[in-house]
């Protein structure tokens, strides 16, 4: 395993940015819940898996999925591999694990840790976000396409380049307009959940770069 990915993972066991880092990437008008103090009546569990792979010059990037066009909150926009926990599962990460295999085609990950779980209001869910690993070198990604529109990759140097952040008005569900923060890749605009995650992520990295 290389240099990277080593320092990586013995910095995901130290004490975690948290929510004041995620919040940075939060829709301006985005309610605050403490986490910890939800019921567990009051969310349904979820992970996602914030994946590291490499190209094929060896460059770390994370897949990035943009969802279908559906009537639901998230529709077409551009997120994790992820979903709710089964009950099959055994767990929340092999939730997180499950869902890179169905959505992304990708199950050879070692998990490397876990960033500060994430309460969605507008769905209910509580995500936790796993962080892992991926050694084949540019592996094949055969999304599932009744989920996945595609596949974007965010490299670990664009993510660390904060001239990607920008400001917006996005159209939300029923044509509504919220003001956030984003991050802009590959002309997409990666926003809400997925950008607090990867905020966290980012800040991560930065003190071991």
């Amino acid at each position: 395993m290389e240099q990277f990915i080593n320092k990586l993972k013995n910095a995901l066991l130290l004490p975690l940015p948290g929510e004041e880092v995620q919040y940075q990437m939060a829709p301006l008008n985005r309610q605050r819940i403490a986490v910890q103090r939800l019921k567990v009546s009051e969310f349904k569990p979820s992970a996602v898996m914030l994946l590291f792979c490499m190209d094929e010059v060896g460059e770390h990037f994370i897949p990035l999925t943009q969802r279908l066009d559906y009537n639901g909150a998230h529709s077409g926009q551009i997120s994790l591999p992820g979903g709710k926990f089964d009950s099959l599962d055994a767990n929340l990460q092999h939730t997180a694990l499950r869902e890179c295999d169905e959505e992304i085609g990708i199950n050879r990950v070692e998990v490397l840790g876990k960033l500060t779980p994430l309460f969605i209001p507008l769905s209910g869910f509580l995500v936790h976000p796993f962080v892992g690993f991926c050694d084949v070198k540019n592996p094949p990604m055969p999304y599932q396409k009744r989920e996945v529109r595609s596949i974007i990759k965010l490299t670990k140097t664009d993510l660390l380049n904060d001239s990607i952040i920008k400001q917006g008005t996005l159209d939300f569900i029923n044509k509504m307009k919220i003001k956030t923060p984003y991050f802009e890749v590959n002309e997409q605009r990666v926003w809400g959940a997925t950008a607090m995650m990867l905020n966290e992520l980012k800040e991560i990295i930065k003190t071991i770069s």
